[in-house]
């Protein structure tokens, strides 16, 4: 009988492209991504889950990496921080963080941005929080406020204590990704 083997070769779909690599099964997302491909923009913070700095985006959904294995992240859309902006043109969200000071010392920003690109689609798509007043479907989406915005950003920390100004950031982002829609609407 052969003894099972400790490592598998994987195909990673991250920013649009494919890399294939060989890795152990206990390694995690976030270790491959800085360790084997140099995407170092997604930051180890307690490697525990905990406090967000890892943040990335899988399949569109916001993910801790450092608690995603990477064998289990084939197939999957994965998107870092190096893979939001469009070419040359920053996000919307990079450009109210820039524009807003929504960092200081920017250990936490990547994770941070990431989770709010997912923010402002999980809210666009009328999905709840815990501050919610009106679950109901037919309600849609509550206006996206900053007691909003917060519980929706919790699991991201600041050890800088910038939450006024990631708040302020996700709101600006989130209304500009909101007059976008409303123009593309009317023109089609």
């Amino acid at each position: 009988m052969t003894p099972p083997t400790s490592s598998s070769t994987v195909t990673l779909n991250i920013n649009g492209e494919k890399h294939t690599l060989t890795v152990d099964h206990r390694t995690t997302l976030l270790d491959a991504l800085r360790d084997r491909l140099d995407l170092t923009g997604t930051k180890k913070g307690c490697d525990h889950g905990q406090c967000g700095a890892c943040t990335v985006l899988v399949d569109g959904r916001r993910t801790v990496s450092c608690l995603q294995l990477a064998v289990a992240s084939e197939g999957r859309e994965i998107t870092t921080v190096e893979g939001v902006a469009e070419g040359e043109r920053l996000h919307p969200v990079q450009q109210a963080f820039l524009d807003l000071d929504g960092f200081q010392c920017g250990y936490c920003t990547p994770g941070q941005i990431c989770s709010a690109v997912a923010v402002i689609e999980e809210h666009a798509a009328g999905w709840p929080s815990a501050v919610t007043a009106d679950v109901r479907p037919e309600a849609g989406p509550p206006p996206l406020n900053t007691e909003e915005i917060k519980e929706r950003m919790s699991g991201n920390l600041c050890r800088c204590g910038a939450y006024g100004q990631i708040a302020q950031a996700v709101a600006r982002a989130a209304a500009e990704a909101s007059t976008e829609k409303l123009t593309e609407e009317t023109t089609v």
